[in-house]
């Protein structure tokens, strides 16, 4: 049995700003996360990435604002629990109990869920079963193994469209199949990819791998034409499942795969708070910006929760001790 003050669940942009401000507050924090490293989805998903939407950043790379969260986060010297799952619940009278996929237990005097989206698994690429690891993946952590490549990005979100722009100056051809004419991705990327050396197949899907151990090329049917592509790398870009897991056992009321809570950022249950992208309530948007305002509110009440003789808001942090 691990104790701590305040238990995060979830080490993404919204976690790691939580496990700071807890330590702000003079809290013992801790935090659980299913995936081995810290960054959540961005780490997971998309490093590479300029995201555009954090205040005081015109642009800053996913890796970036990870490696700065991480940093600020340090200052509250939290205790992680990585690669673990956050399995069962149990409240006692001035406290809240974890269960962990591998037996262990965190008893905090509060919880702040901020799992984002929850667990997820890309959605499989038919044609390619048994190809994964062999030329085939679902995400792009880093571009430099792609140089020099035909690559063969597959879908039509913003991921396919984001990876296509960012390899195209790195691998020798980028081309996007797509089974619709239509997209999802942002239209500002789309134009962006359409105006580049990026080549589209739309109406298309990927039917078939050739290899000898890796791939080599790409079968293709497109709007009833089969064409041969060549590829040394192919990304599935489409998409996932997403499933809060053992979270919907808790009791806690869930809307749609997200946490209802109020302005406290209180959920159902007693001293269980959530904040960041799982969070559900009238106007809710999801951004990474809300995300962090919603974890210092979130972080601010579980204080009281803790103590009650504490404050919700201790002063600005620029002011010091």
């Amino acid at each position: 049995m691990s104790d701590t003050d305040l238990l995060v669940i979830g080490a993404g942009p919204t976690g790691l700003f939580a496990t700071y401000y807890a330590g702000f507050r003079g809290l013992r924090v801790a935090v659980v996360d299913s995936l081995p490293e810290l960054g959540g989805q961005i780490t997971a998903m998309y490093p590479e990435k300029q995201i555009l939407d954090v205040a005081g950043f015109p642009t800053v790379k996913g890796r970036d604002l990870v490696e700065g969260l991480v940093a600020q986060a340090a200052t509250a010297h939290p205790e992680y629990f990585l690669d673990r799952t956050a399995t069962s619940l149990r409240q006692d009278a001035d406290s809240v109990t974890i269960g962990l996929d591998d037996g262990e237990e965190i008893r905090a005097g509060a919880v702040l869920i901020t799992a984002g989206i929850g667990k997820f698994s890309p959605r499989p690429l038919p044609a390619g079963e048994g190809w994964v690891g062999r030329g085939l993946e679902f995400f792009v952590p880093s571009f430099a193994p792609y140089a020099g490549k035909d690559v063969v990005i597959v879908g039509g979100g913003d991921s396919a469209f984001d990876w296509a722009l960012h390899l195209e100056p790195v691998a020798r051809s980028v081309t996007l199949v797509h089974r619709r004419d239509a997209f999802r991705a942002h239209a500002r990327t789309v134009e962006q990819v359409r105006s580049s050396p990026v080549r589209i197949i739309t109406k298309a899907e990927v039917t078939a791998f050739n290899g000898d151990g890796v791939v080599e090329s790409v079968e293709v049917l497109a709007d009833g034409e089969k064409m041969t592509l060549p590829a040394q790398a192919v990304v599935a870009a489409l998409g996932f499942v997403a499933d809060l897991g053992p979270l919907q056992e808790w009791g806690i009321e869930v809307v749609k795969r997200h946490v209802v809570v109020d302005s406290a950022m209180r959920t159902s249950i007693e001293r269980v708070f959530a904040a960041g992208d799982v969070t559900e309530y009238p106007g809710k948007v999801r951004l990474i910006a809300v995300g962090f305002g919603e974890a210092a509110t979130a972080v601010n009440n579980a204080a009281v929760a803790i103590d009650p003789s504490a404050h919700v808001f201790p002063g600005h942090s620029s002011e010091g001790s």
